[in-house]
């Protein structure tokens, strides 16, 4: 009999083999502030029509290959720019995917994968499973770029692909936009600059319109922070030739038929997505002001849809937060920077009071 601990030995990968999975917490029963999610659902007529339209599509068949119309759907309504198109993704998950594998070399040198850290994980484990090396470039104090460090990062290593998130997640913020423009310029012919854009409809401000002035610029969405995370849907858009390159790495129907129909008739109603939207940011700034009033409580500036703040007892509180049936993120084990430091989504006046008062508990 085959002994299956030599089988993974001999085929699976030491560094795949030296990691574990990535881990999502059962929520069953929680209140789930923990994965940026919008906590409101479409109205129930609108339910009710996307509910006929899903019904009439054609589980038999594969999907249209080019999704030439939701991909129109999303440029024009999307504030995607004249002439560009956009590549779709099973969330942008998988856009991360595409890129590191489009970059990682078969010969010479390892490319390298660049980010200011912290940052999203899914930009170093995809660098390390596509065969690339991940550079993590520290952030300041006050999160803020260390942009000496990344143009001095930059000269050195000449990465071939640099991510960087606006909002940046975990941490909220908004990058200057003057340093990320000089991060784009110093890769020039030699690096391609992602910037995603997973919060921009809480932000409200976006890299989209500069691709035409950089043809080294990706621009990456997605539509689970707008209230379509079960859907799993991201694109991302950039100059025709690079766009061309990415999409040789896509895999085939790699969104559903299912996604599709759901995605078009949310963005027909774009309108009622934007206004949730809005109550979330309006809950955000009336949650950072009652969590600014705890004692001991420091709270970052956040453009996104969740707020990160530094407690006295990071684990402490995810526990007595645990047992109060809410659930969180505990970012403390993740960066020196984060030390003691929890994120909670930005959700309904009462599942925020609700966390609110639990965390108030755990002080």
């Amino acid at each position: 009999m085959t002994d299956i601990a030599k089988l993974i030995e001999n085929t699976i990968r030491a560094d795949v083999r030296a990691v574990g999975s990535y881990h999502v917490p059962d929520s069953i029963g929680y209140v789930k502030l923990d994965s940026m999610e919008n906590p409101y659902q479409l109205p129930q007529e609108l339910r009710a029509e996307l509910g006929a339209r899903l019904a009439e599509a054609a589980l038999n068949r594969y999907p249209v290959p080019s999704y030439s119309t939701l991909k129109s759907r999303i440029c024009s309504k999307l504030g995607v720019p004249e002439g560009y198109d956009v590549l779709l993704g099973n969330g942008s998950d998988e856009l991360i995917a595409i890129l590191a594998t489009a970059i990682a070399r078969q010969d010479g040198p390892r490319a390298v994968v660049m980010a200011p850290v912290p940052a999203f994980v899914m930009f170093s484990r995809s660098a390390q499973f596509a065969g690339a090396d991940f550079v993590g470039v520290p952030i300041k104090s006050d999160f803020s770029l260390d942009l000496p460090a990344m143009l001095a990062a930059i000269d050195e290593r000449k990465p071939s692909l640099v991510f960087l998130a606006y909002p940046n997640n975990p941490t909220g913020n908004l990058y200057d936009a003057d340093d990320m423009v000089q991060i784009i310029e110093a890769c020039g012919e030699h690096g391609i600059v992602v910037v995603d854009e997973a919060y921009q409809p809480f932000a409200r401000v976006s890299f989209m319109e500069r691709l035409p002035r950089h043809p080294n610029l990706v621009v990456m969405r997605t539509l689970s922070k707008l209230g379509l995370a079960g859907i799993r849907l991201g694109y991302m858009s950039a100059a025709a030739p690079l766009l061309a390159e990415f999409e040789k790495v896509r895999p085939p129907y790699n969104v559903n038929v299912l996604t599709q129909v759901a995605a078009e008739f949310a963005l027909d109603h774009l309108d009622v997505l934007d206004r949730q939207a809005g109550l979330l940011n309006e809950e955000r700034t009336r949650l950072a002001a009652a969590l600014a009033a705890l004692p001991g409580v420091e709270v970052f500036p956040s453009a996104a849809n969740f707020i990160s703040l530094r407690v006295p007892d990071a684990e402490r509180a995810c526990a007595i937060l645990h047992g109060e049936k809410v659930l969180i993120k505990n970012l403390s084990k993740m960066h020196k920077l984060l030390a003691n430091c929890i994120r909670v989504t930005v959700s309904t006046p009462e599942e925020n009071d609700q966390f609110l008062a639990a965390l108030k508990t755990s002080l």
